[in-house]
């Protein structure tokens, strides 16, 4: 274990290098192919430095972070989009963390401004003095909100128009479920994700009991264990991040066991990091060129598609990096197969929305479970193909020897 480790700190400084030369490169050369180029042999080697990792918990930390995320953002980088251009005085350890972790910063947002009512008012037909409020013994006008223009109506929500325009599962601003709010990671941290650490925790012990327990079972193990292991990973690098970067991070995920659709699940709360990069390295480009062919209203049908495909092969990769198996291609069917279902779905809420939908008491246990059965049947396999669990048992008694021996040389010294 001590060598795993030895090798991942060695990856991950020739990641800090790396990056260092893109924001050099970008402090000489302007965006576009150009830059690209300059940069192409970086997204090369980001591809295959993983690999060096034969630990499959590091190795597969490794290849989601590096071959995966930080090469989309650098690909986005080159022609001055994503993350790593949104501030153009960012600084350099501000840079390599975003680049290298599934990380955005939170953007602050200015509240609206009030319009001031004056006291004397042309025109004025209320006699009566202005509104004031004497906070710390001045005397301040009270700010009302906009009055709506003469002729114009106040808006007000027409529940029975029609339902929004086709969107893709990776379009934010349709939200189809306004009463979920995301959650705000920086209160729940240490309660939520220490109950997620007590739980993966149990699920271990729970493994060694694993002969005498139905294989169905292990897979819904499985499905809890790469959520809660998920969850933990990205909390800890966004608190890592907002302790050193001093900056707010949007959370990964927004409660995915309530969600209402598969349009919700895949675009507002299953790992937001890669549905945003997603969504800008794939399905806006993708729909972009559909528009010119099928046009608008249909385009982002074969862009949701695409993207899903591509998720699947970069998900291919990350199963490559920990089992160094050759692909059987059933994580990309994975992929193809929801991507598919979300289109269908899409589809009939552009026609039945209006007029029927159904309550999240049943849409929610449905779609939460169509997730796991076919994760079942072609996601959860693929661990099983390399024994993914034994491998992960062996790791996690060489990282708790590996332990004892440094607190042992700890102690050694004082």
């Amino acid at each position: 274990m001590e060598g795993e480790i030895n090798k991942f700190i060695e990856v991950w400084i020739s990641v800090f290098v790396c990056l260092s030369y893109c924001y050099a490169i970008s402090q000489i050369v302007s965006k576009g192919l150009t830059r690209l180029l300059c940069i192409l042999p970086i997204l090369c080697v980001f591809l295959f430095l993983p690999l060096y990792i034969h630990s499959i918990h590091l190795g597969s930390i490794s290849a989601f972070f590096i071959s995966w995320l930080a090469n989309f953002k650098l690909l986005l980088f080159a022609f001055g989009q994503g993350p790593l251009c949104s501030d153009p005085s960012i600084s350099l350890g501000r840079f390599v963390a975003v680049g290298c972790f599934p990380i955005k910063i939170q953007q602050k947002i200015p509240p609206k401004p009030l319009i001031q009512i004056p006291s004397n008012t042309p025109n004025q037909t209320d006699s009566s003095p202005p509104i004031v409020s004497h906070l710390n013994g001045h005397k301040k006008e009270k700010l009302l909100p906009p009055k709506p223009l003469p002729g114009k109506p106040k808006y007000t929500q027409d529940k029975t128009s029609p339902s929004p325009p086709i969107m893709s599962y990776l379009n934010g601003n349709n939200k189809e479920n306004p009463t979920f709010k995301k959650s705000n990671d920086g209160h729940v941290f240490p309660i939520k994700h220490a109950v997620m650490g007590v739980l993966l925790a149990i699920m271990i012990r729970v493994y060694d009991y694993s002969e005498h327990i139905h294989p169905k079972a292990i897979l819904l193990l499985y499905c809890f264990h790469i959520y809660f292991l998920l969850e933990i990973i990205l909390a800890v690098a966004a608190a890592l991040a907002r302790a050193l970067l001093g900056v707010e991070l949007e959370p990964q995920f927004n409660e995915p066991y309530l969600t209402t659709s598969l349009q919700d699940f895949w675009g507002r709360r299953w790992n937001l990091m890669v549905t945003n990069i997603l969504r800008m390295t794939v399905y806006n480009p993708t729909r972009h060129a559909a528009t010119r062919v099928i046009g608008r209203k249909w385009a982002s049908l074969p862009a949701i598609l695409t993207t899903f495909l591509v998720s699947g092969l970069m998900h291919e990769l990350v199963f490559y990096s920990m089992g160094r198996l050759r692909p059987t291609w059933e994580v990309t069917w994975f992929f193809i197969l929801h991507g598919g279902c979300l289109i269908v779905e899409i589809v009939l809420k552009t026609f039945f929305s209006s007029r029927w939908r159904l309550p999240w008491l049943i849409s929610g246990p449905l779609t939460v479970g169509f997730v796991i059965v076919t994760s079942f049947w072609l996601f959860f396999p693929q661990f099983l193909l390399f024994k993914a669990d034994e491998r992960a048992f062996q790791e996690y008694a060489a990282l708790g020897e590996f332990w004892k021996n440094v607190t042992r040389r700890i102690l050694q010294v004082f």
